[in-house]
């Protein structure tokens, strides 16, 4: 017997609308004909999409960027002093709630194109690589997120599966992306292997797959899989020096060749937009009129709103990336001044820079995409994977690939343990602000330690635990589960 509850979830990823992937949604009524023919399928897989939206925002942003050594932000929004705990879960109960309906669209998805006989080969391999890369996405933000969570494949089409699943208790995080990479490993390579913007529409294919395999066997410390899967990307992006820096980087520009996997956005003033928040916490404060923090900036408009700015800890601005630095990313990553004019409030610290700024925002809209994954994070993963297996001299090769686009010159070797100090630099400098600096602090296992030493957030250093290396399961998570889900490492402290 169906279940009522699923069957208008399932019904309502149809109806809502997934910014730039066009659906059509003509003669959809139930989910037993989603999937008569190729726009009705395409409709489905664009449902997986749409619970992005709702994790990458400012809070987000704050989780993963304002938490770690290198950038810190007063916002009232808690998440970013790590005033959280089970009972208290703050953007942690987002994280997972989006993510797992993600999941669930997934499933859905993968089992109703493969069952389909409306799909000729290309398009069903097209379509599975869309739904299983976006699943072992979500998995992956899961993992990273949370640590061990519950795992499953399952289409939930009844009850009775959808009561086995609500108690599932955490599977071991290596096991859950062993499974994506095994699941990935068997679509990536029967798509076409291009770049992600070279597909309609920017929609995932195979460079975001191998992105997905290389991410999931860095964490598991599978460096030959990760080679492998990187190797592909490699492949299909080729020579390093044709992305220019500037144009790649800067969030107000859309998939950008360099791209591999941008969270979709757009604004059109009077019409239908699709929006976030993330710049909100990146640009200067707005007095009045086009005035931000002392100087005119014409070009972000008269009629943004600011919160409570992002700013990078003196770590990074004073050391990583200095001021005085021959390094051209400074420019981008941070804002001392604008057009030679200094700012009031930049005596110490700048603001975050350009490459976040949305031009002419209006209020909190920000119609930028965000990066996520970038050709320059496959080759700094090539570069780490490298030195993890002692090949230090190709380890620096690829290290200096986004190093001297910076301007900054190859990198002079000296031993190995520098060497991955090195690269972990270099990660910061490259991927200042794309959400990934907090994972890959828990991923080396040095996050309690780096933001003891370096940030200059004093809330935060009062409040953070070992344990706040992965958010909490939100409480009623685990009560639902009949208490087969826990916190422990929470517990532990009294949270």
């Amino acid at each position: 017997m169906k279940n009522k509850a699923i069957i208008i979830t399932l019904a309502a990823l149809i109806a809502v609308p997934s910014c730039s992937l066009q659906e059509d949604t003509s003669s959809v009524s139930t989910p037993d004909n989603f999937f008569r023919k190729f726009s009705e399928c395409q409709s489905v897989v664009n449902g997986c999409y749409i619970p992005l939206a709702g994790i990458y925002t400012y809070a987000y942003f704050l989780a993963t960027e304002c938490v770690s050594d290198l950038a810190y932000c007063y916002s009232g929004t808690l998440d970013a002093c790590l005033d959280i705990s089970p009972a208290v879960p703050r953007f942690g109960e987002t994280v997972w709630t989006q993510a797992y309906r993600g999941i669930q669209r997934c499933n859905f998805a993968v089992k109703g194109i493969t069952e389909t006989t409306a799909l000729n080969e290309s398009q069903r391999n097209s379509l599975l690589c869309e739904a299983k890369t976006l699943r072992g996405f979500y998995y992956l933000t899961l993992t990273s997120f949370f640590g061990n969570v519950p795992f499953y494949f399952d289409d939930v089409t009844d009850k009775e599966t959808l009561e086995r699943i609500a108690l599932l208790p955490r599977m071991d995080a290596v096991a859950t992306r062993d499974e994506i990479i095994k699941d990935l490993r068997g679509i990536a390579p029967l798509v076409p292997q291009t770049r992600t913007s070279d597909n309609d529409g920017a929609r995932l294919g195979a460079a975001a797959a191998y992105m997905v395999i290389a991410k999931c066997a860095m964490w598991n410390k599978e460096w030959d899989v990760a080679l492998e899967a990187l190797g592909k990307i490699e492949d299909i992006y080729g020579d390093f020096s044709q992305y220019d820096y500037a144009e790649n980087v800067m969030f107000r520009n859309k998939n950008t060749p360099e791209s591999i996997l941008e969270i979709q956005h757009s604004y059109v003033l009077g019409g239908i937009n699709y929006t976030s928040n993330v710049a909100c916490v990146c640009t200067p404060t707005r007095s009045t009129g086009f005035t931000y923090d002392g100087v005119e900036i014409e070009e972000l408009g008269d009629q943004s709103t600011t919160w409570s700015a992002m700013r990078p800890n003196s770590y990074f601005c004073q050391g990583l990336q200095s001021k005085k630095s021959f390094d051209i990313r400074k420019d981008y990553n941070m804002a001392w001044e604008y057009n030679g004019k200094a700012f009031n409030s930049t005596v110490v610290r700048p603001w975050a820079g350009p490459k976040f700024w949305c031009p002419n925002m209006q209020g909190s809209d920000d119609g930028n995409n965000y990066k996520v994954f970038r050709y320059a994070d496959a080759l700094l993963m090539m570069a780490e994977c490298h030195q993890e297996l002692n090949q230090d001299e190709t380890a620096v090769r690829y290290l200096n690939y986004t190093r001297e686009r910076a301007g900054l010159g190859p990198y002079h070797y000296r031993n190995n343990a520098r060497l991955q100090d090195e690269i972990r630099c270099e990660r910061a400098r490259e991927l200042f602000g794309e959400f990934q600096r907090k994972f890959d602090l828990v991923r080396w296992d040095i996050f309690y330690q780096s933001l003891t030493d370096y940030s200059d957030q004093e809330e935060l250093k009062k409040n953070i635990r070992p344990c706040h290396r992965y958010y909490p399961i939100p409480d009623k998570e685990v009560v639902n589960s009949k208490y087969n889900l826990d916190n422990k490492e929470y517990n532990k402290y009294g949270l």
